[in-house]
């Protein structure tokens, strides 16, 4: 028994979850539509449980476990403490809009479940086949939580669009990865990089699997030019849906992205970081570009995100300890951001009517002084201005690009992101200066208003302060690597 344990205690947050998802799944089948906030304690309680289990055996040092297949390190436990903590908040913002349309049932609760599920094997895979599986369990729960509005045709749109093009993805990665363990004779990322350092006369073959691998990462995180589906799904996905996919999975990529080039193709960088190069120029550009002419903040938004994910590029490029931690340190702030700006979408809708536009904010000061404040708060840190968290982030991931000699690319990285800036600024000037077009009263649960208001200050508390963050970033990624 007590070898059982020892084999799976590193696994045992994911196992928690498992058995509370299936859990979940039974007690909600019995349940008829009065008793569906069962489903909902019951989904805190999973994410609440994990953390605890996760916090209570944080790991100091990287363990291997399950034959190699598994690891837990401190990054994959600081970024699961953070995956908790987003889809909780997400669940809380949810909870009235789900209810309003009919969506507030067990089905959404499990497939978030079985997302955060998937997205902690992949940041504790250590292994190409722990990577794939963990991918494809968050891949397919995203599908069906984008289409789990049946009646929508746009959903269905949306999810068919994200299906197609991300099989087309999964398959090019899974291309990249057979070709590097036919180089390598390897799945375990500590063995192929091992292999790698060696060296190796199959270079062709090496390279060519890096460009698919790297063309999968790209259309996971929505890099240009694998971009097209984040618009049109964070556009027809119901905004509950929206919130999920652009907060959390970014957190999971990072992860992903980080595990199969910072330590499996380590070695390689002068291959991928040209790749890299070109990937974040181009998002940067087209995503702040595109951005400007969208009336839609849902797709407004999405376009943001590919331009976001670029300046988290330009750290993973720099292929140092500095730059890997810049990235994650990113990444979070991401996360927390985009949770502010589509969680303020779902506090302004109400039964019949989507926020969605940039002029349903026209006047919210006048209807609502806080909440225009902390959008203030969070639009100010998408666009970099001090003293948000935003600022500090770009010019993290800015220093580590600067670190490796490519000062061009740090100057582009500042221009895109002054374009950038006008459609953030945009939505102040309607906030402030509009007059509103809608004058009903903000009807949003005591809880949602709370969390929204310990979001917008945190974005400014950590740009006052991004000292203690970063540092726990530099020191998760330089003790797990």
């Amino acid at each position: 028994m007590s070898d059982f344990l020892t084999l799976f205690a590193p696994a045992l947050p994911e196992i928690f979850v498992l058995a509370m998802v299936s859990l979940i799944l039974v007690i909600d089948a019995a349940l008829d539509d009065s008793k569906r906030y069962v489903a909902y304690v019951l989904s805190l309680a999973t994410v609440v449980g994990a953390a605890f289990l996760t916090a209570r055996d944080f790991s100091t040092m990287p363990v291997l476990a399950l034959g190699g297949l598994f690891i837990d390190d401190p990054l994959a436990d600081v970024l699961k403490l953070f995956l908790y903590l987003t889809v909780a908040v997400v669940m809380v913002y949810s909870r009235d809009y789900l209810r309003q349309r009919g969506l507030y049932k067990g089905e959404f609760f499990v497939l978030a479940l079985f997302a955060l599920l998937g997205m902690m094997v992949m940041v504790s895979a250590s292994h190409f086949l722990t990577l794939y599986l963990g991918l494809e369990l968050l891949s397919l729960s995203l599908y069906a939580m984008v289409a789990l509005q049946r009646d929508s045709s746009v959903a269905t749109e949306a999810a068919m669009k994200y299906f197609v093009l991300g099989a087309l993805a999964s398959g090019m990665l899974l291309y990249g990865m057979s070709m590097v363990y036919g180089v390598t004779g390897s799945l375990a990322l500590g063995d192929i990089a091992q292999n790698l350092s060696d060296g190796t006369d199959l270079r062709i073959p090496l390279v060519f699997g890096i460009v698919f691998i790297v063309a999968g990462l790209a259309f996971k995180l929505g890099a240009v030019p694998f971009h097209m589906w984040v618009p049109d799904v964070y556009h027809g996905a119901p905004t509950a849906m929206t919130l999920f996919i652009g907060s959390a999975p970014k957190i999971a990529a990072f992860a992903f992205v980080v595990r199969i080039l910072g330590q499996g193709l380590e070695s390689q960088v002068a291959e991928w970081r040209d790749m890299l190069v070109i990937l974040a120029v181009l998002s940067m550009a087209v995503g702040n570009i595109a951005a400007i002419a969208q009336s839609n903040l849902k797709r407004m938004f999405a376009y943001s995100t590919i331009s976001h994910m670029g300046f988290m590029l330009l750290g993973i490029l720099a292929g140092s300890q500095n730059g890997y931690g810049s990235a994650m340190f990113y990444v979070l702030v991401y996360a927390l951001m985009s949770l502010g700006g589509f969680g303020m979408i779902l506090l302004l809708s109400r039964a019949g009517f989507e926020a969605d536009q940039l002029d349903d904010f026209r006047g919210l000061n006048r209807r609502s002084p806080w909440l225009a404040f902390v959008m203030l708060l969070l639009m100010f840190s998408m666009a970099g201005i001090p003293p948000t968290v935003g600022f500090y982030a770009k010019l993290s991931v800015l220093q580590a690009v600067v670190e490796i000699g490519y000062v061009w690319l740090a100057v582009a990285a500042v221009l895109f992101s002054l374009i950038g800036a006008f459609y953030y600024l945009r939505i102040v000037k309607l906030m402030y200066f509009d007059t509103p077009h809608d004058t009903e009263t903000i009807s949003a649960c005591p809880d949602a208003r709370v969390i929204m208001s310990a979001n917008g200050l945190a974005v400014l508390a950590l740009g006052i302060l991004p000292q203690p963050l970063m540092a726990v970033c530099v020191h998760a990624v330089g003790t797990s690597f």
